[in-house]
């Protein structure tokens, strides 16, 4: 007997119950499956627990919708590890780390819910090693939304202009008049471009800006390019489900980090290659830099301007930006400003998150 349909259905009943089980889990669940006894109910659970569940969250969901669908005897997770370990990662960011979790846990979980929202609001390049560990478990918890077009083909909806075709299917199949039957123009996800300069004076925030492309990555398959001294695409690497591997593979991958900026001759063979061909045609292109251009201004102002003709939208996000006193003054944003939607900040994850904000309703 086949058990994919009942895999299957099993990831269906979690993906009610409120999991994010997208087809990449369920086919994650259905190739872990593969390789254990289906008949063993411990194996069975951690494969799926492995698999299917992408939040500390979802597990409570999962046990109750294993045991309901399987009728097994799979063993509950370890309550205590799972807390020490929560615990762990929250009690980095409270300053009374020596004291450790005592009978006042209510009020130490306050101190780190509200040091973690100080954090949200940090500048990158002021965090200390522990704040940057736990900024990155953050930045994975990012569930960006990509911008809509319409499409095409319409879609069946309760308003709108009268669908004669579907009006008359259901006629000829009940033999007798029903109520109208309607559509409305559909919507497909939008294209999502991100440009990030590595060069040396972004260094601070280069590892920061490539985790957001990550995670905006692999939830709007975005396209994802490196400029320093030179155009790297690093997509395919950046989709990767682990962050870390992910990272490791675009490291590799740019061999220009922490060099020189020519943001216009990089931004020439983006066009060139990519946008030209459809990559930026009706896109919502962001680039991040901080403008600072040892190549030449004008080719630079050229480019953002065929730019701005091919994509929907186009933002320029500096990290100084969010600085006080910041003055727009570098080389690359003053030819670029006219050129682009908004200029934005991106120092810290509350203003990146802000950023998907404004890329959604782009």
């Amino acid at each position: 007997m086949d058990p994919v349909p009942g895999l299957v259905g099993f990831a269906a009943t979690l993906r009610a119950a409120g999991l994010a089980c997208d087809p990449e889990r369920v086919q994650a669940y259905v190739a872990a499956v593969e390789h254990i006894d289906i008949a063993v109910p411990d194996q069975l659970y951690w494969a799926g627990r492995a698999t299917l569940c992408g939040d500390p969250d979802d597990l409570p969901r999962y046990d109750e919708a294993f045991h309901a669908w399987f009728t097994g005897s799979a063993p509950k997770p370890p309550r205590q590890a799972a807390a020490k370990s929560q615990k762990s990662v929250i009690a980095a960011l409270v300053p009374s780390v020596g004291q450790g979790i005592g009978a006042s846990e209510p009020d130490e979980l306050g101190v780190a819910a509200s040091d973690t929202e100080v954090l949200r609001h940090r500048d990158v390049s002021d965090l200390s090693p522990a704040e940057r560990a736990h900024l990155r478990e953050l930045m994975v918890l990012l569930k960006p939304d990509p911008p809509m077009r319409a499409a095409f083909r319409k879609e069946p909806y309760r308003r709108g202009e009268l669908d004669p075709r579907r009006t008359l299917q259901a006629m000829r199949a009940t033999g007798e008049p029903i109520r109208l039957n309607y559509r409305r123009k559909g919507k497909r996800p939008r294209r999502v471009v991100l440009l990030v300069d590595v060069s040396g004076s972004m260094s601070p925030y280069a590892d920061a800006l490539l985790r957001f492309a990550h995670a905006v990555a692999r939830r709007t398959h975005a396209e994802v390019f490196t400029l320093g001294t030179r155009l790297t695409r690093v997509s395919r690497q950046l989709r990767q489900r682990d962050p870390e591997v992910a990272l490791a593979a675009a490291s590799r991958a740019v061999p220009d980090f922490a060099g020189g900026t020519r943001l216009g001759e990089g931004l020439r063979a983006f066009l060139d290659r990519w946008g030209q061909r459809g990559v930026a045609r009706q896109a919502v292109v962001v680039l991040f830099s901080d403008g600072w251009e040892r190549g030449d201004p004008a080719l630079l102002g050229e480019q953002m301007a065929r730019l701005r003709r091919l994509a929907h939208a186009v933002f320029w996000v500096n990290p100084h930006a969010g600085r006080d006193g910041y003055r727009p003054v570098q080389s690359g944003i003053v030819v670029a400003r006219k050129h682009v939607e908004k200029l934005l900040a991106g120092h810290s994850l509350a203003t990146l998150e802000e950023l998907l904000v404004e890329v959604r309703r782009a």
